[in-house]
């Protein structure tokens, strides 16, 4: 009787083992998919913040141009 107790203590290990494995490995699988998400997101922002900073640039430039037109027009 006590080999039957011992196999269904080792079937059960066995299988919290699995699930373990099992959780651990999705777990991960979320991980990377939220980690790729994420940069994938900032790519975006830090392309866009590139975007805005050029064409305030280009805004700021075209001020100057247009007040420098002016003062000598004056």
């Amino acid at each position: 009787m006590a080999s039957k107790n011992d196999s269904t203590a080792n079937q059960t290990s066995s299988t919290n083992d699995d699930a373990r494995t099992e959780l651990t490995a999705q777990v991960e699988d979320l991980l990377n998919t939220l980690s790729n998400k994420f940069a994938g997101v900032s790519s975006e922002i830090f392309a866009k913040m590139d975007e805005m900073s050029r064409r305030l640039d280009n805004l700021e430039a075209q001020l100057k141009e247009n007040k420098d037109k002016k003062s000598g027009s004056s």
